[in-house]
């Protein structure tokens, strides 16, 4: 079984410390939310993770593998990732972008043929791409371009996914879409972590939570075990009412 494993990583940046000590895993069928302020180190951490950042103390394993003995394709194979920053150089097809998510398999884009093109078909289909698969990405909206990113990793037909912000300047309906995309992936096998920012809809899709502050966990539970006024008070500095699966923030500290 493909799982992530973190251990007493921490990161330096220059006299920086950006991530201190951290220790976390991910397996198949978690949906892992990963909560903290801005400058809390957390695309810091998700980076090192998957060997795209160094660091200067401990280890990440992937299937029980250090990442850094591992070739790129070898870890776009068992991880899928969607970055904050998404850029297209140029406005591909809808089908185009997604065949992307073949890369770390050999696949010779724009060729597809084969298990190369069926898993991109699924991918369109899952995200509701299917009718703009023609398009250029250059005339599609924020959500619908969002999908497309989905997409392309969840072509990629990887054990594992790790997502930076993925709803970020979405509308509240784009992004209940791009979780349920994710939570159905999560559903059928997949093991996901996601940076969000939305304490709410953390808390209806997520089966942990992982808190950060200051490049530190703090905390690493279920909802009902970590979401709580002390923490939101901790972390983010605001006073917070929890009842039952709302919750209400007051204001600042």
């Amino acid at each position: 079984m493909t799982e992530l494993t973190v251990k007493n990583v921490s990161v330096h940046a220059d006299k920086s410390m950006l991530v201190d000590d951290a220790s976390f895993a991910l397996a198949r069928g978690e949906f892992v939310a990963l909560l903290g302020p801005n400058g809390a180190g957390k695309t810091s951490l998700i980076r090192a993770a998957m060997g795209l950042q160094d660091v200067s103390a401990g280890q990440r394993l992937l299937g029980g593998a250090d990442v850094t003995t591992l070739s790129p394709a070898e870890r776009a194979r068992q991880i899928a990732y969607l970055p904050q920053t998404r850029p297209l150089a140029w406005p591909n097809s809808v089908r185009d972008v997604v065949s992307l998510g073949r890369f770390s398999h050999g696949a010779p884009l724009g060729r597809l043929k084969g298990l190369d093109a069926e898993a991109v078909d699924r991918a369109l289909q899952a995200c509701g791409l299917s009718d703009l698969a023609t398009r250029k990405t250059n005339t599609l909206s924020g959500g619908e371009l969002a999908r497309v990113h989905c997409a392309r990793a969840f072509a990629a037909e990887a054990p594992l996914l790790i997502a930076d912000e993925p709803i970020a300047a979405l509308d509240p309906r784009q992004q209940f879409r791009i979780l349920d995309l994710i939570k159905s992936y999560v559903d059928h096998g997949g093991g996901a972590l996601v940076v969000l920012h939305d304490i709410q809809l953390a808390a209806r899709y997520a089966s942990r939570m992982i808190w950060m502050k200051d490049g530190r966990i703090v905390a690493d539970g279920p909802p009902a075990d970590t979401l709580t006024p002390d923490r939101l008070k901790d972390i983010y500095g605001v006073t917070a009412r929890i009842e039952g699966t709302q919750i209400f923030i007051e204001g600042a500290v």
